[in-house]
């Protein structure tokens, strides 16, 4: 029997909110600015840390301290402190990557540039990071991530030019310094890109990151004792402080926060932490060492706002 329907009303679907990208939610928004506003403040830190101690043994007592906190929470999470062979072989390059090359080569740079210019340097990580997902993890920038980098980029090269008009150093000493933070920056991204892939997975963070942190102070302490000798400590109280601060918040807190970060929204967009902490780094050095901003410094700081915007919106990246 032939059934006529008449008068039928289509099934309408209700919408369906789009969901937004994971990178602009709430809990991945707050570790992000926490992470920010700590390395943003290291800078000036670091600073004071190089007027007596040499160089290489601020950063061996830095992550000494810093070492010691991580494995103290490992106990506290139940994490344990053993880790097998595989596991001990990857704290060790990525205790060598982090935390012996890249702190060694940004305590020198200084030495030859100001904070201001190492910060915009480091900024530069988001594109070795990107190439380096891309190679490795198969992670692919897409279209809005692609056009908040080229936004941003364009804000740290005027940061960039502002900074180097400013520089006291000489072309030289200028060209070493850039150098160097380079190949810090080279360093870093290594280690970035090593927190994504499954062998950073296999193990618990707190533990792999602890004894990262003290196998590479225990390569920063043999460094150390070969190229400038016996350990040298500054009992000024303000030294002291840095390196606690740079221990505990600087190093434990923000490291495991950003080794998180990396896992959640993959190695480029992470990186935009490095791209806004030169902003957070000059606000900083305006209140405590009369930083004189300009219309360029202005307008870099509003690109890199506003690419870090546009690509912090962007969805994961496709593999």
């Amino acid at each position: 029997m032939r059934r006529i329907l008449l008068h039928a009303k289509p099934i309408v679907e209700p919408p369906v909110e789009p969901v937004p990208p994971r990178s602009a939610r709430l809990e991945v928004l707050v570790p992000f600015v926490l992470v920010t506003l700590i390395w943003g403040s290291t800078w000036l830190v670091i600073r004071d840390q190089l007027a007596v101690v040499p160089p290489s043994w601020s950063v061996c007592y830095r992550f000494v301290i810093a070492g010691v906190v991580m494995l103290g929470w490992a106990i506290a999470r139940g994490d344990g402190l053993r880790l097998p062979l595989s596991g001990v072989l990857f704290a060790t390059c990525l205790g060598v990557a982090q935390f012996v090359l890249n702190f060694n080569f940004v305590y020198r740079a200084e030495l030859h540039i100001t904070s201001g210019v190492v910060a915009v340097v480091y900024a530069l990580l988001l594109v070795p990071n990107a190439i380096l997902a891309r190679l490795f993890l198969g992670q692919k920038m897409g279209r809005q991530l692609i056009t908040g980098s080229v936004v941003a980029m364009a804000g740290v090269a005027l940061l960039f030019i502002h900074e180097a008009r400013l520089s006291a150093a000489g072309t030289g000493a200028a060209m070493i310094g850039i150098g160097t933070a380079a190949l810090g920056v080279l360093a870093a991204s290594t280690a970035n890109v090593m927190q994504a892939t499954r062998w950073a997975r296999a193990y618990p963070m707190s533990t792999a990151l602890g004894w990262a942190m003290l196998i590479g102070a225990g390569v920063d302490a043999a460094f150390a004792w070969s190229t400038v000798g016996a350990p040298v400590i500054e009992t000024r109280w303000s030294y002291l402080a840095g390196i606690l601060y740079l221990g505990v918040l600087g190093s434990a807190l923000s490291f495991s926060i950003y080794y998180q970060l990396i896992r959640v929204i993959g190695p480029a967009k992470a990186a935009y932490t490095s791209v806004l902490i030169p902003v957070i780094a000059m606000l900083l050095s305006t209140v405590f060492e009369g930083y004189r901003w300009s219309l360029l410094a202005g307008g870099g700081a509003v690109l890199v706002m506003a690419g870090l915007v546009i690509a912090l919106r962007a969805r994961r990246p496709n593999r």
